[in-house]
């Protein structure tokens, strides 16, 4: 695209931090690149590369989600605001200010609502001469088709284990152990394991997620539904912590971007309802911040990530395969604890728990989602019992439901 003549449109898709926005950066630094041989391209010395790399290059426009439930919106028909897409249509309407190319980058184009998306698709159909506008995108069903047809489209997969620890380690904010920890836990998303190397408090949230998920399997039922509104908590508070690391010099997709906008992949969330669970305040007594759906639902949303890493963990260790293990925190309690679980219980559970991901994408309650993905979570002393009654009789009295 830099050597020949660029596309007037491109839809970068794939999972999130994986590499979207920093690969449209460094496509938007080789086309403003002023260097005389395209083959160098961007030379990462000349003004525009300079320019593009501290974010203030006249002709290079980005677009983000923002505002309550993280949107990509329309915008007012008149006079639009800045961040919507009118905006960046107005803008992309004017002569470039460097005389060259210029280039738009919506990040989470998927977070734009179909008022915003059609708003888009005429510049889409009929670009500025020299403008190349790209979409970063986590799932590009989420864009209409008609915007999808106008586009070309550039698939990009995750990034090998080694690749990320020895990236990690060149960037110098990982030692060796801590690279190879956050290189597994990151699944193949080197921006995310940057944004947990740059917040250790990430590290040790994540840490304490997974240790009280595992903990979970010999609890009852009381101690399940109460124990899950805390994992929550914590969840909320790793977005957070994760959102710190990326806005600390983090390349990668969403460096500057809420942790909420970034948390489901519809078109657009629900409007941002308050949490119908906020305790009384007295009047003489400050208020307390009080938590939107959108939020809940990108906490879930990360609670649900962790918690397929550790069910995932439990059937490679039940297989015999511990060196595959991801949640090298939890080694000696997954080694275990697995042999403990019926054949197929954790692979049914996954089952589940992707289908109430899916659920939360079309804004399920996610407390109450949460509350039946954990009661089946499976039982350690119910699967014992299960599996124990295949091979010979059970012991007088036992039984294979949850203890209470």
């Amino acid at each position: 695209m830099i050597l020949g003549r660029a596309p007037h449109a491109v839809v970068l898709s794939g999972p999130g931090s994986v590499g979207k926005t920093t690969l449209a950066l460094d496509l938007a630094a080789g086309l403003l690149c002023s260097a005389p041989d395209p083959a160098a391209r961007p030379c990462r010395a000349c003004r525009g590369c300079h320019l593009v790399a501290s974010g203030n290059h006249p002709d290079l426009y980005r677009l983000a989600p923002e505002g309550p439930g993280g949107q990509i919106v329309i915008g007012a028909a008149q006079h639009p605001e800045p961040g919507t897409v009118r905006y960046l249509i107005s803008q992309l309407a004017l002569l470039p200010v460097e005389g060259g190319a210029r280039v738009a980058i919506v990040e989470q184009a998927h977070r734009m609502n179909d008022a915003a998306q059609n708003a888009l698709l005429k510049m889409l159909e009929e670009p500025p001469a020299g403008v190349t506008i790209v979409l970063c995108s986590d799932d590009d069903e989420c864009l209409l088709p008609t915007v999808r047809s106008r586009c070309v489209r550039v698939r990009l997969g995750v990034v090998g284990t080694r690749e990320i620890e020895a990236w990690l380690g060149e960037l110098g904010v990982a030692d060796a152990p801590q690279a190879a920890r956050l290189a597994r836990v990151a699944g193949g998303r080197p921006g995310l394991a940057l944004a947990y190397a740059r917040s250790p408090e990430a590290e040790r949230i994540r840490g304490e997620i997974a240790r009280g998920l595992v903990d979970l399997l010999p609890a009852g039922r009381q101690a399940r539904l109460a124990a899950i509104r805390d994992l929550l908590k914590s969840a909320a508070s790793l977005d957070a912590s994760l959102s710190a690391g990326r806005r600390a010099g983090a390349v990668g997709d969403e460096a500057d971007t809420p942790v909420r906008a970034r948390g489901r992949k519809g078109k657009g969330a629900a409007p941002a309802l308050q949490d119908d669970q906020a305790a009384d305040i007295a009047p003489d007594e400050p208020s307390a911040p009080k938590v939107s759906a959108a939020d809940k639902r990108a906490a879930a949303a990360t609670l649900l990530e962790i918690w397929a890493s550790v069910g995932r963990d439990l059937a490679v260790a039940r297989s015999g395969g511990a060196r595959q293990l991801r949640e090298l925190g939890q080694l000696n309690e997954l080694r275990a604890i697995a042999p403990a679980l019926a054949a197929g219980a954790v692979e049914a559970f996954l089952a589940r728990l992707a289908e109430t991901d899916a659920a939360l994408d079309e804004n399920a309650n996610s407390e109450l989602a949460l509350d039946v993905l954990v009661l089946g979570w499976p039982n350690v002393e119910s699967s014992a019992a299960a599996r124990a009654g295949t091979g010979s009789a059970a012991p007088a009295g036992a039984t294979g439901s949850p203890r209470e």
